[in-house]
C-alpha cells in the first residue's frame, strides 16, 4: 500500500501541490486526471525523488518511504512522457546497462533478462537496432521494459499516450492493467480520457494542485452523477 498524506509543494511562493492525500493498494491503479499544469506530473516526480516537496508524509506498506533512497533501492520506477531512453545505444543495451550497472548482474544474466523482456513486449528481433530507429510505440514498450527490469514496487506513468498515435491507447491500457494484475502499485498522470475509459482504477481529478474529486471507475460507470466534476472534465464541459 502506498499512502500519501497531506503532501504540499511550493515554488517561489506559488502552490504547486496542496494537501494531497491518496492511498494506492498493491495491484491497483491510481489515475491522476486533469489538465496540464495542475500538478499531476509533479506528484510523480516527487515520488521518484526528482523534485523536492515542502510538507507531508509518504508511506509504503506502513513504513515511511525514504525518497532519498528510492533510486538506489529501485522502489519506484518511472515511464516518462518522452521515454528518456539512451538514444545512442541499442535496444538491448537500454536494458542490459541498468541491469549490469545498477543491479550488478553479470553480462550473461543481463542479456538473458533483456531477451525475455524484449520478447514479452514484442521487441524481439530489434535487439541490436539503435533506439533512434524505433517508432513511438516501440520506444514506449522499451521504456516500460526497462522500468520493469529493475523490479520496482511502484510504477509511475507520466502522460503515457501523449507522444503516441491514438490507435495505440488500447495497447497502453492493456499493458498498465496487466502490470497492476502482476501486483505493481500503479500511478498514471494523464488528461487522456480515452485511456481512462479503458482502465479499472480509482480516478483522482486534480485541479489547481489539489484533488478536487475522486471515485472508482466502477462506481463512476454505474452512476456518473456521483462525480460531477469528473463527468464535466471528461465531457469537456466547464464545471462551476
Amino acid at each position: 500500500m502506498l499512502e500519501i498524506k497531506n503532501l504540499s509543494k511550493i515554488i517561489n511562493g506559488r502552490t504547486i501541490l496542496h494537501d494531497i492525500s491518496l492511498n494506492v493498494p498493491q495491484g491497483h491503479i491510481a489515475f491522476l486526471l486533469g489538465a496540464s499544469g495542475v500538478g499531476k506530473s509533479t506528484l510523480l516526480r516527487i515520488l521518484n525523488n526528482l523534485d523536492p516537496f515542502n510538507s507531508g508524509k509518504i508511506f509504503l506498506d506502513g513504513k515511511p518511504l525514504d525518497l532519498s533512497l528510492v533510486n538506489r533501492t529501485h522502489t519506484v520506477g518511472m515511464v516518462f512522457q518522452h521515454f528518456n531512453l539512451f538514444d545512442n545505444m541499442t535496444v538491448k543495451g537500454n536494458i542490459t546497462l541498468p541491469l549490469e550497472k545498477i543491479l550488478g548482474k553479470s553480462k550473461k544474466e543481463a542479456e538473458h533478462s533483456a531477451k525475455e523482456l524484449l520478447a514479452h513486449y514484442g521487441l524481439q528481433g530489434l535487439e541490436n537496432k539503435p533506439v533512434s530507429s524505433l517508432s513511438g510505440g516501440q520506444k514506449q514498450r522499451l521504456a516500460i521494459a526497462r522500468t520493469v527490469a529493475l523490479k520496482p514496487k511502484i510504477i509511475c506513468f507520466d502522460e503515457p499516450t501523449s507522444a503516441l498515435d491514438p490507435m495505440l491507447t488500447g495497447f497502453v491500457a492493456s499493458t498498465i492493467d496487466h502490470l497492476a494484475k502482476e501486483g505493481y502499485i500503479i500511478l498514471v498522470a494523464s488528461h487522456d480520457t480515452m485511456l481512462l475509459e479503458q482502465l479499472p482504477c480509482t480516478i483522482y481529478l486534480m485541479q489547481g494542485g489539489t484533488i478536487a474529486e475522486s471515485v472508482t471507475s466502477q462506481d463512476f460507470s454505474a452512476d456518473k452523477k456521483q462525480a460531477p466534476r469528473i463527468e464535466a472534465f471528461i465531457s469537456g464541459a466547464e464545471y462551476k
